[in-house]
Order: C-alpha cells, then sequence, then structure tokens
C-alpha cells in the first residue's frame, strides 16, 4: 500500500519554533557584538595602562565621576591635571568608555600635529557639521588637502592689506562708541569689541555690511551668537550627542531655526555676489573706473581648484560659515585680554604710546600695511596676551592609527588633547610664566625657542589659515583704541578667571566684562574730543582721557 505525503504545511515548524530561532539569532549576534566591543576596550585599557593618570578610575565609567560638570570648574580641573603631571610626557584621562590623551609639552604636541595621518577632528567638531558643513575646519582627508591649497592664495599678505580699509572704518565706529560711553558709568566692553570684529569679517568674508554695531539686536547676528552657545552647549552633554534624544529633548528645534536663518542669510548674499559678478564679466564697460571692494567671498566665487572646477555654491558657502564662525569671537577674546593685560602693566603701555607716538605723531589718519610693521612692540604685546589667554585654549585630534608618543603606545581611536593654556606656561620655555612681559616676543629673546612652545594659531599642517587676517585685525584696533584713549585697572579689581568652552580650533567664549569709566588725566574737567586731522591738535599720550579697565568673572 502506498504511503501517505504529508502536506507542506504540516512540515512547517511551530510558530513558537520560529520565534526561539529569531531570539537565538539575535542573542547571538548582541553576543558578538558586545565581545567584539569589550574586546576592543580590553585593548586599549590595557595598551594605555603605563601612561600617568587620575587614581581611582573604574572600567567603563573611567574617570567621569571625578570630573566637574561646570564649564568653568572643569576647565580649571583640566589644567590642574596638566600641572599635576607637569613632569610627565603626557597623561591620560578616561571620560566614560573613550581615553582622552594630554599633550602639554611642546616635543609631544609636534609629534601629533606634525602628523599627517592624524588630521581628523575629535568627535565633538561633527556637531559642527549642520552649520559649516565639512568646509576647512571639519573636512578631512583629500577634501582637506584639495580645498587647503584652493583657499591658501586668498590670504597672501598683498590681498589682506585691502582689508585694511574695514578695518579702519570699524574701529572709528568702535572708538566713536567708546566715547559717547564714557562718563556714564559702567559697560560691557567687552559687547562693544565683539560687534566690531563680527562687523569686520561679515564684510571681509562677505562683502556684506550687515552693521552690528550699530543694530546688534539683527537677526543675522544674534543668531550667529545663540548657534555658538547651542553648539558648546551640545559638546559639554553628552547625553544629547544622540540626534534622536537632542532634536526630542533637547535644543534641536532651536538648534534648527537659528541654522535656517544662517543658512538663509549666506545663500542670499552668495547669490546675489555671483549675479554682480556675472553682470560686471558681461557688461565690460559698467562700472567703468570705480573701485569695488573684495571679499573672500568673491575670490571663492572666481576660485579654480587643480582641474580646473570651480567651487559649488555649497562649498562656498561652507567656508564663508566657517569664516563668520571662526573669525569674529576669537579675534574679540584676544583684544579684550590684550586690554586687560595693558591696563593692568602701565610701563607697558606707556612703551606702546610710544611706539603710536613715533608711528603715527600727531596724525589722525587711517592705519596702513607700513604701520603694522612698524608696531613691533605692539604685537608683542599681543603674542603675549595670547600666550597667557590663548583664545582657543585646547583643541582636540583623533588619532587615526595606533602610535608611539614619547615611548607611550597610543591606540587608535584614542582622542588626543593639545593643552595649549598649559603648554604657553612651559617653564623652560617661558621663565616666570604668569607674568605678563611682551619682552619674551622680542626677535632676539625668541631665538632658540622650541616652533611648538607657542601655538595660539595651532601649528603643523592644519595650523589656522587666517591667523594673519588676525593679527592685522587685533593691531588695526588695539592701535586705535590706544590712540585715543589711556587704560588703567583699578586695584580693587577682582581676579579674573580664564572661562572657556570648547567648541572648535579658531572658536572659544570667554565669560568676563570689561568696565570703562571716564576720568580727566591731567586738569579737572578736561576731556579730549576727536578735531579734523588738518588742525594738528591731538594731545600727547599722557594727556588721553583714560578708560578705567575692570575685569571680573561671572
Amino acid at each position: 500500500r502506498r504511503r501517505a505525503v504529508p502536506a507542506l504545511g504540516s512540515m512547517a515548524l511551530p510558530m513558537g519554533t520560529y520565534a526561539s530561532l529569531g531570539a537565538a539569532a539575535f542573542l547571538v549576534l548582541v553576543t558578538c557584538l558586545t565581545y567584539k566591543l569589550l574586546s576592543r576596550y580590553a585593548r586599549r585599557w590595557r595598551e594605555i595602562q603605563a601612561i600617568p593618570g587620575l587614581e581611582g578610575t573604574y572600567p567603563f565609567v573611567g574617570d567621569a565621576l571625578q570630573l566637574k560638570s561646570n564649564a568653568r570648574d572643569f576647565f580649571c580641573q583640566i589644567h590642574e591635571i596638566s600641572e599635576r603631571f607637569r613632569n610627565a610626557p603626557l597623561t591620560k584621562l578616561w571620560i566614560g568608555p573613550v581615553p582622552f590623551i594630554l599633550l602639554f609639552h611642546a616635543e609631544t604636541i609636534e609629534m601629533l600635529l606634525n602628523n599627517s595621518k592624524h588630521m581628523d577632528k575629535a568627535y565633538a567638531y561633527k556637531f559642527l557639521h549642520p552649520w559649516l558643513g565639512t568646509g576647512l575646519l571639519t573636512s578631512t582627508g583629500d577634501k582637506w588637502r584639495r580645498r587647503r591649497k584652493t583657499l591658501t592664495p586668498t590670504f597672501h599678505f598683498s590681498i589682506l592689506t585691502e582689508f585694511l580699509e574695514v578695518m579702519n572704518e570699524q574701529a572709528e565706529v568702535l572708538v566713536e562708541k567708546l566715547e559717547r560711553e564714557a562718563g556714564r558709568g559702567p559697560f560691557n566692553c567687552f559687547n562693544h569689541i565683539t560687534l566690531c570684529a563680527l562687523d569686520i569679517i561679515c564684510e571681509t568674508a562677505m562683502g556684506k555690511k550687515i552693521y552690528a554695531q550699530s543694530n546688534h539686536d539683527s537677526e543675522y547676528v544674534r543668531s550667529v551668537y545663540k548657534m555658538s552657545d547651542i553648539v558648546t552647549r551640545r559638546q559639554r552633554m553628552p547625553w544629547y550627542w544622540s540626534d534622536f534624544i537632542y532634536y526630542f529633548l533637547g535644543e534641536g528645534k532651536e538648534h534648527n531655526r537659528n541654522l535656517k536663518v544662517l543658512h538663509s542669510f549666506t545663500q542670499s548674499v552668495i547669490q546675489e555676489r555671483a549675479e554682480h559678478i556675472a553682470y560686471m564679466e558681461s557688461d565690460s564697460e559698467s562700472d567703468q573706473g570705480a573701485k569695488k571692494r573684495r571679499a573672500f567671498l568673491d575670490m571663492l566665487l572666481k576660485t579654480t581648484d587643480e582641474e580646473g572646477n570651480k567651487l559649488s555654491h555649497k562649498d562656498i558657502q561652507e567656508e564663508v560659515d566657517t569664516f563668520m564662525f571662526e573669525g569674529h569671537d576669537t579675534t574679540a577674546a584676544a583684544m579684550n585680554w590684550a586690554l586687560h593685560l595693558i591696563g593692568s602693566h602701565p610701563e607697558a603701555q606707556r612703551k606702546i604710546h610710544q611706539e603710536l607716538q613715533e608711528v603715527f605723531g600727531s596724525s589722525d589718519r587711517p592705519v596702513n600695511a607700513e604701520d603694522l610693521k612698524k608696531l613691533q612692540y605692539l604685537e608683542c604685546v599681543i603674542k603675549e596676551s595670547l600666550r597667557l589667554f590663548p583664545s582657543v585654549p585646547f583643541f582636540a585630534r583623533s588619532i587615526c592609527e595606533d602610535c608611539v608618543i614619547n615611548g607611550f603606545r597610543v591606540p587608535k581611536g584614542a582622542d588626543a588633547i593639545v593643552m595649549v593654556y598649559a603648554l604657553h606656561r612651559d617653564p623652560r620655555y617661558f621663565p616666570d610664566p604668569e607674568e605678563f612681559r611682551p619682552e619674551r616676543f622680542l626677535p632676539e629673546n625668541s631665538a632658540g625657542r622650541h616652533a611648538y612652545a607657542f601655538i595660539p594659531f595651532s601649528a603643523g599642517v592644519r595650523n589656522c589659515i587666517g591667523q594673519r587676517f588676525a593679527m592685522m585685525e587685533e593691531k588695526v584696533i588695539l592701535a586705535y583704541i590706544l590712540r585715543y584713549f589711556n587704560i588703567e585697572k583699578p586695584s580693587l579689581a577682582s581676579p579674573v578667571q580664564h572661562l572657556c568652552l570648547l567648541s572648535s580650533p579658531t572658536s572659544i567664549h570667554l565669560d568676563f566684562i570689561v568696565h570703562v569709566f571716564w576720568s580727566p588725566v591731567s586738569a579737572p574737567g578736561r576731556r579730549w574730543l576727536r578735531v579734523p586731522a588738518i588742525l594738528n591738535l591731538r594731545p600727547p599720550a599722557e594727556a588721553l582721557p583714560t578708560v578705567t579697565l575692570f575685569s571680573f568673572s561671572q
């Protein structure tokens, strides 16, 4: 008798069996991933075990339980750790499962910054991508190399000198604002200087006047400040690093609202500028004889890469947004710290006034390129200010492959933090490092100093492309202020603390307020008012009105 063949449906496994198989497969997958992550973590732990570090480091948690949550306290703590291990070649810090290597010696920092294999920025920089895209600041690899090579000619000194006219104009506006405020009690000088820097970078980068000094409440100005704060805040809060959590529970909506304002503005300016250039090229008779100021944007619209291709509007927007982000608050912070230090050291101020008198005499003329070369002592003051209070007190790089730093093995995937603030206080290169001594940077005193002992604009292959622009701007603005004012710091001033939040290689917020008072220098009631230069009535430095500088931290 023929045997009955079971139906196909009767051969199927029970539903419970499928569920069990699925659960088992999921468990195997999770186990494999967990094993891989734990193995990688254990390997990193073993490899950097020999590097000096804090006591009480726990697996998976690391040193997180010992770290301060407040930004100011965290910075002070990191600096204290650097000082504690000053005699060690480097130190480590575990934040959760991620190892950070702290570098604060010129020799070890050179090994990192001079190595083209470790050019990637640390993880925290990814939060700048929605705003800046992958431009010069955040890009890596071949894209960064191509972009850097394309943009370098636009920062040639001969081109930068064209921006002196803008810097002089905005410096005039700043001085007039300080004069109006003088005599009316304390006010926040930091904001005035920051808005001046914002006006300068906006006109030089985009060729667009935003009148920030006269209209600080404009939507674009507000969005620049808000976006900078939002990004730095997110960088300090790991629980918001997940996009899903950030946009659901965090400041995601506010982030996108400000992002739309910023991108809409730069997109409209780029489109407007591109149409103007196209019109000028098509109509050779238009604007004959009229010299129009060039901006970085104009050069970006005309520049081509090695293959003759022009940058797309998206590429250009990445760079313009980067210029705006990097180019105003860093220089503003540097100028404010310089003013604080100048007001605290009368002898240095006297030498600056003497130098300004030698260069400008009784003239009220604008600052030109030749003047900048002659203001050597002022440049020393700026450099010493940047040594004591670098606008970027620390920045981070990702270790892209296993390497050895000063005899210690550092695994791929670790982040290296370059402690610029601690580096600039290395007594081997700067004796009595807390003392303000501009003479350190005179040529005869700088000879033989390690090239990586002073890096306010970073160093190596990814150094700041705009450092000449920044130094030029700082010289012009400080020269204007000190041609018109004396600066004093009252003896009852509170100590200044260096508060900073890590955001980028060329972006740090310093939390301090500068108060300015007007007080006659010589005869009671005598105040100096600017008069047309033709009258030649500008008083000597000792007769200038006094700006009293009072700084404290919040």
